[in-house]
Formats: C-alpha cells, structure tokens, sequence
C-alpha cells in the first residue's frame, strides 16, 4: 500500500534519482583518484630520481656516501638503481623484501627504458613481473654528469593500499549521502503530500455531503492555490446542491399539491416519480387486476392502458391522450414524450380524475329527465283517470270510487316526491336540525328489524341481524337515522331475490359505531358505484317501475341517507360486486359536540 501512495512513489523516485547520480559519481571519482594517485606516486619517485642524479653528480667519487645519501633521498618502500654503464650499476637497498632486484639487462631489454641510456629522456612506466603480483612502477633518468640513467621503482601495492582507502570514503559519503537523501525525500514527500491526503479526506467528506469541510491553507504555492480552488469548490458545491434541493422540493410540493395525477416514465417503461393522485390510480389497478388491497407506493411496472399509451408515444414521438374506466372512477390520460437533446428519453403522464366532471354532466343531462319521468307518470294518470270520471267512463259508483283512489294514490306519490327533494335541498343547504337524545340501541333496532319482518317474508328473503353486545345506548337523531336505516333495509329487501338474506349489523369501530346492511341479491354495476348517492338513481336504467319492486322508489332515498349521517359527521359508503351482493355502511361518531351539528 505504501509504494502505491504519493509518498512512496515521490520517495522512491527521488531515491533513485539521487542513488543514480550518486553511482555516476562514484565511478567518476574512483577513476579520477585512481589515476591520480599513480600520476603522483609516478612524478615522486620522478622527483626522487632527480635528487639521486643530483647526489651522484656531487659524490660520484665516494660510492658508500653516494649509496646511503641515496637510502636517505627515496622513500623505504622503494628501490634506486644508478647505472653508470653494463658493468658498473649500484642499487641502494629498501625494507621491503618483495621487491625484485632489476638489473642493467631487464632494464636495457625494456624498449622504453632502454630510451633513458640511448636517448638520455625520462621514461614513466608500469611493468609487470611474473613473480609480482601487483606490478612495479619504474621511472629513469638520465645523468646530468655522465653517462648513464638512475631508475627508481616500487610495488604498486602502495598505490592500491591509497587508492582502497580512497575509495572506502567515496563509499561510505555515498552510504551517508544515500541515508540523508533518504531521510529528506520522505520529510520532502510528507510535507507535500499532507495537504493532498487532507484534500483526499475532504473530497470523501464532500462525496459523503459533508459540504462544510475546508482544508487549512499553510502555504500559497501550487499546493496552497489547489487548497483554495478546493474550498471555493466546496462552498459552490453547497451552494449548488441547496439550491437543488430547493427546487426539488418545490417540485415535490407542487406535485404533492396537485389534484391531477402525474408519473414519470423512462425510456425502460419503468415508474420514476409518481405523487398522490396517481398512487391512487395505480393502487385501484393493482386492487382491480391483482386483488391487493394494500398500498403499495413502490409500484414499477405501469399498468396496461398507461403501457399502451407509453408505447404510441415513444414509437410516434408525440402527445397522445386516452379515457379508462376502473373501479368506478374516470380517468383520463395525457402522456407526453421527455427529450434528451433530441433522443427520447422518457415520458410524463398527466391523470385527470374526471369522475366528477362526469357525474355533474350526467347529473345535469339525467335531472330534467328524472324529474320529468318521476312527474309525467302521476300526472299522465291523474289526468286519465279525471278523465274518465269527467267523460264518465266509470259507469258504476265502485268504478268511480276505484278510479278516485288511483287518483288519490298518485297525488301522494307526487307529494312525496315534491317533499323528499324539499328536504333534500334543505339538507344539501345545511339548513337540517337534528334532535340529538340517548337510544337504547337493542330495542331500537328491533324495532326497525320488526317493521320489516313482513316484507321480507312475503318476498321470502331472510332478515337477520346483531348488535355488538358492548353497546347499550347511542346518542343520535332516532327519527333521521330510522329514515337512514329504513331506507337502506327497504332497498336490500327489494333488490334480492327469493331465497336470498339480507342482514344488518351494528358494530364498535375505535370512537364510532357502523351499521351495516348486507344483500345477497344481484350487486351494483361497477360503472354505477359512483353515482349510487345521487339524486334519482335507481339501478334500473330503462326507469320501467315494477309494481312489486319499484312503486314507492323515487330515486331519492339515498341522496337523502347521505345527508343524514353527515350532518351527524359522520360517512356512508358502498361495496359491491355484480352478482355477489351489495353492503352498505355508515360509520357515526359515538361522542357528537352538538356545537358542531
């Protein structure tokens, strides 16, 4: 790990930049003080034989004086021969009994000594011997007086012994140099690199959203401006990533807010963002399609119709719009293609609840109709029937009393038509009072239950109910929540078949209580669920009265239940499946603040 950080590489690399040049050095100096340490040893024992030639000429006459001032002269690690012809050659004695005795034949059969005694030129040599292992270094020179040379040689040991000691001080420079170059590339590389490992860190701690961290400035090199663009980089970073979340929560907001459904679509037809509307239009597929009645948010694959239409708009490259149906409810689609420069990179659909758009034009298209229908019956045989008895049709006193009461009973039916829509309208106005007391709840229900009793039997559907055995008394309007009740069983009865139940239950729900009414007869349409708290529903669309089923029915039933239970603030709803049955429920709070009725 550490050869692959800065340290280690700028460490290394000045290392061996260093240690190459140091090599380089080396060589070069031990070449140097190799040769110089021969160059010297040859120009001293030059200089050596020059003093010889110089005593010979002075004590040429008296050989013993001329031999031991020649001892005195050369160095002791070295040998003087003066050779004044092939005859007559002295040699002064050294301590050093290595060294070979050369006489006036090895140095007169050398080509370059022998220049020395014909040519009278100093000659500088190194010779090697076979029995010397290191070689000698021989110098000569003529004789100023006479004829004849002085040569004076020596081992070249003593020139290797300087040259080894020379060498182990180049050594151990270089081995100090190598230590502190060592010590002062790490230093070097540290104090470099500490502001890059506080910058690596910082970086981690920005990519972590840490935008607050700032590197310390302690010098205004490069290093110190990278520091600074750094911090400026970090407060943009901030600044930047603030105002994004900024507008990514505006978004959301507006999407949040929005009454429209909207979802996000990539190019894959995989679900990005979705708010609240569209939830619940994919919570009502996944319900219809797959029987989950759990939210689930997490929702990736767009359901068929928006798949669809997800399709045609990649493949045309352009807005499309549909209209479905599901659970009740209208939906209509707006998908637009999202561009990535000119590629398609997704789409954006917009769903637009229209059930209440539909059910205010059907409610204004099917109004005048409803009241229409509802009137021209009773009118149209009140107007026979008068008829008759003005024309005298009715011959007989029964016949006329029978046509009478026909009369009768129609004008009735249009009475309370006529006051049902008045207290429907005062309801809707929030102009109902209600006359809140405390009810025993079991005899009260029997009661409802008894008034019934006949009916269903004539009709042969079983009537059946339960009371939660917590309940003792209720407090609510015990004349408007029997009209609720009346009205809601009188349906149930109605809509079943022979053979069929119906059932009603009372039951605690946390701080209210919920009856409800079950039916095992045909079920609501799903289309119809929306509208089943209308004014002038009935399920029967062609509005033909059965006079079994459908005499005292004015449509307005449960438009009124409806404002009955929500002036107790309380709700009523429906669930119903075609051919499986129909319950409906209303839930009412059990403690009411009258303040708020």
């Amino acid at each position: 790990m550490f050869w692959r950080s800065v340290v280690g590489k700028l460490w290394f690399t000045i290392l061996l930049l260093v240690s190459f040049v140091l090599f380089i050095l080396t060589v070069l100096l031990l070449e140097f003080f190799q040769n110089y340490h021969v160059i010297e040893a040859e120009r001293d024992l030059l200089q050596t034989a020059s003093r010889i030639t110089e005593v010979v000429g002075r004590y040429e006459d008296d050989r013993d004086l001329l031999l031991s001032t020649t001892s005195l002269v050369k160095s002791p690690s070295s040998r003087a021969v003066i050779v004044f012809d092939s005859d007559d050659v002295i040699a002064a004695e050294n301590e050093s009994h290595n060294l070979p005795r050369l006489g006036y034949d090895w140095f007169i059969s050398d080509a370059d000594l022998s220049s020395v005694l014909e040519q009278g030129r100093d000659v500088r040599k190194v010779a090697d011997l076979n029995n010397l292992e290191s070689g000698l270094m021989v110098v000569g020179t003529p004789l100023t007086t006479q004829d004849g040379a002085v040569f004076v040689y020596q081992s070249l040991d003593t020139v290797e012994e300087t040259s080894e000691q020379t060498t182990k001080i180049i050594f151990l420079g270089a081995g100090i140099a190598i230590i502190l170059t060592t010590i002062f590339a790490f230093f070097l590389s540290t104090r470099i690199t500490a502001p890059l490992i506080k910058m690596r860190e910082s970086a981690l701690e920005l990519a972590r959203g840490e935008f607050n961290t700032k590197i310390p400035i302690r010098t205004y090199d490069e290093i110190g401006e990278l520091a600074m663009a750094f911090n400026r980089m970090g407060r943009q970073l901030k600044f930047h990533i603030h105002a994004l979340n900024q507008e990514k929560e505006q978004l959301s907001g507006i999407l949040r807010s929005m009454a429209d459904g909207v979802i996000t679509i990539n190019r894959e037809g995989e679900v990005l963002i979705t708010n609240p509307p569209a939830k619940q239009y994919l919570n009502a597929y996944e319900f219809e399609h797959n029987g989950n009645n759990k939210l689930k948010y997490e929702v990736k694959d767009l359901p068929e119709p928006l798949k669809k239409l997800f399709d045609q708009v990649i493949t045309n490259e352009e807005e499309a719009m549909t209209e479905v149906t599901l659970q009740g409810r209208t939906w209509v689609m707006i998908m637009t293609p999202l561009y990535d420069n000119r590629k398609v990179r997704g789409a954006v659909a917009v769903l637009r609840d229209m059930t209440e758009e539909r059910r205010l034009d059907k409610l204004r298209k099917d109004f005048i109709a409803n009241v229409s229908h509802e009137l021209r019956t009773p009118i149209s045989m009140l107007q026979g029937y008068s008829e008759a008895i003005v024309d005298d049709i009715a011959e007989s006193k029964e016949e006329k009393n029978e046509l009478a009461q026909i009369i009768h009973e129609e004008s009735l039916r249009i009475g309370r038509l006529v006051n049902e829509l008045l207290d429907l309208a005062r309801m809707e106005a929030g102009h109902i009072t209600l006359h809140m007391e405390s009810v025993d709840v079991h005899p009260y229900l029997q009661k409802i239950i008894k008034k019934f009793q006949g009916v269903a039997e004539e009709q042969e559907v079983h009537l059946t109910f339960s009371i939660d055995p917590d309940f003792d008394t209720l407090t609510f309007d015990a004349d408007r929540v029997e009209q609720v009740f009346t009205n809601l069983i009188d349906n149930a009865i109605r809509h079943t078949d022979s053979g069929g139940k119906v059932h009603v239950s009372v039951e605690k729900d946390q701080d209210a209580w919920v009856a409800s009414v079950y039916d095992s007869g045909q079920g609501i349409p799903e289309e119809d669920l929306p509208f089943v708290f209308e004014r002038f529903y009935k399920g029967d669309k062609s509005r033909k009265r059965d006079e079994a089923v459908n005499k005292k029915g004015t449509g307005l039933g449960l438009s009124i239940a409806k404002n009955i239970v929500q002036a107790h603030k309380g709700t009523i709803s429906v669930h119903s499946k075609w051919e499986e049955g129909t319950t409906f429920s209303f839930k009412i709070p059990i403690k009411i603040d009258s303040h708020e009725i």
